[in-house]
């Protein structure tokens, strides 16, 4: 059986583009976060990117942020074994830790379930105090 929704998924890429029907403006996709968010681990990234495999836990999301120590030691060689990134957006840099070692911000180990107590209401009324 085959999970696809022509609308439904045409309607995602839009969205993750930046170009889909979204209320609030200049709104982006923040790819180091939903990888936190959702792959904390770094668990899926390793089954499908095994170029980056010698990189431990959730710095696996951002190997440029990494020292070259860090990536020597895991086999990485940005630019050859694994590209350099295309374009880093501003809005990613409150994930990634400015350090030596580059460990991505803790709170990417919440998971996706940080909102739990808001109830359905919070998302469609006009206050938003919570």
């Amino acid at each position: 059986k085959v999970d696809y929704d022509v609308c439904s998924n045409y309607g995602n890429w839009l969205y993750s583009a930046g170009i889909g029907n979204d209320p609030r403006e200049n709104r982006k996709f923040n790819m180091i976060k939903q990888g936190l968010d959702y792959d904390g681990n770094g668990d899926y990234v390793r089954l499908w990117v095994p170029e980056l495999q010698g990189i431990k836990g959730a710095d696996i999301h951002t190997p440029w942020a990494l020292s070259s120590a860090a990536l020597s030691q895991a086999g990485v060689t940005l630019g050859e074994t694994y590209p350099q990134p295309v374009v880093t957006a501003p809005e990613w840099s409150r994930h990634i830790r400015q350090r030596p070692g580059g460990s991505p911000h803790p709170r990417g180990k919440r998971g996706p379930a940080q909102h739990k107590d808001r109830g359905i209401d919070f998302y469609f009324s006009r206050k938003k105090d919570a």
